[in-house]
């Protein structure tokens, strides 16, 4: 096999979660990898506070833990906690909420007091929940879902095509011994790049011959994700394609030479509905400007009935125009540029 399949996470959705609950994801893991699979993270979504809390404060902060979907009011009394805690994330739901600067506020509270945190927290607008996703994920019901990273499985493939039946496979394979486990929500079939080479989206994008300027001006972004919502294994969660601008290090170098704008992200969002994620701001940057951008983003996801977030990354010190650092590893330093 010339090519990796890999699990981006396992995701565990639990009403009250307990250290059960670890060992069943650690299971259910280990029975992946038995069957070839790479697994990135185990991750664990709850609405309950206390629970969530607990586990992270028993944890090593390997384990990735959410407390899903949260509004205004409560996502601003959640945040010292969250700013002091290892691994926990969450969202704040606009989908309903005008949005003001007090909102805004929140994005650079966390900027100025923990800015490695800014990685954990998102603006969703309409996000479905059991997505194994984070920070957009969210609880509905006891269960565990699966997210891949199939990028890597475009490696050898000759066409987009080629990729995407290589993709249903694969889905098939995980549906055929985990769709009778107890509790199986489904595969959120989302693409996710990470990285470089063969887990970059635009690495395969350009090994096909398809320059980035050309494929967003063509139906290519169409044609994949109507591939990712057609009926056949059980999906969850968003099934959309990703552009997270610093986690797909070639889309990053992409955003360095200008390539990347905050206006193309946004009109590919139309294309695979998921929205602006891990896109870089500098510390100087206007809050004005962010409160514009979440509300265009919020009105494209009521007017084209999109689950759509927004995801703004910093490092709590680069300006425009500074070298960010931002000490991790899912995040390719930039040059940051203004939104």
């Amino acid at each position: 096999m010339d090519y990796q399949k890999i699990v981006r996470t396992v995701c565990l959705f639990r009403a009250q979660p307990s250290a059960a609950d670890v060992e069943k994801l650690a299971g259910l893991a280990g029975r992946l990898e038995n069957q070839g699979f790479e697994i990135q993270t185990q991750r664990l979504c709850s609405p309950d506070v206390e629970g969530v809390f607990r586990l992270d404060a028993e944890g090593d902060g390997g384990l990735f833990l959410s407390l899903g979907r949260r509004g205004p009011q409560e996502a601003a009394d959640l945040l010292p906690r969250v700013l002091a805690a290892k691994n926990v994330a969450f969202n704040l739901d606009l989908t309903d909420t005008p949005v003001d600067e007090t909102h805004v506020g929140i994005l650079f509270e966390i900027t100025q007091r923990n800015p490695a945190k800014t990685f954990n927290f998102t603006y969703t607008f309409a996000a479905p929940a059991s997505s194994p996703f984070f920070p957009s994920a969210s609880y509905e019901r006891n269960g565990f879902a699966i997210g891949l990273q199939p990028t890597n499985l475009a490696a050898g493939c000759d066409s987009v095509q080629a990729w995407l039946e290589r993709m249903q496979a694969v889905w098939e394979e995980i549906e055929a011994f985990l769709s009778s486990e107890a509790g199986y929500l489904g595969i959120d079939t989302s693409v996710a790049p990470l990285f470089e080479g063969d887990g970059s989206f635009l690495h395969f994008l350009g090994r096909l011959g398809i320059g980035f300027e050309r494929a967003a001006t063509s139906d290519v972004f169409l044609r994949i994700t109507d591939f990712l919502k057609r009926p056949g294994v059980r999906k969850t969660g968003l099934c959309g394609l990703m552009f997270p601008c610093l986690e797909d290090f070639e889309l990053a170098r992409a955003y360095e030479s200008g390539g990347f704008s905050l206006e193309r992200n946004v009109f590919l969002s139309l294309h695979s509905g998921l929205g602006i994620d891990a896109y870089p701001i500098g510390v100087d940057e206007d809050p004005g400007r962010v409160l514009e951008v979440l509300r265009l983003v919020q009105g494209l996801s009521r007017k084209y009935q999109k689950p759509l977030s927004v995801r703004f990354v910093s490092d709590g010190q680069a300006r425009i125009g500074d070298m960010a650092a931002f000490g991790n590893p899912y995040l390719k330093d930039v040059r940051i540029r203004p939104i």
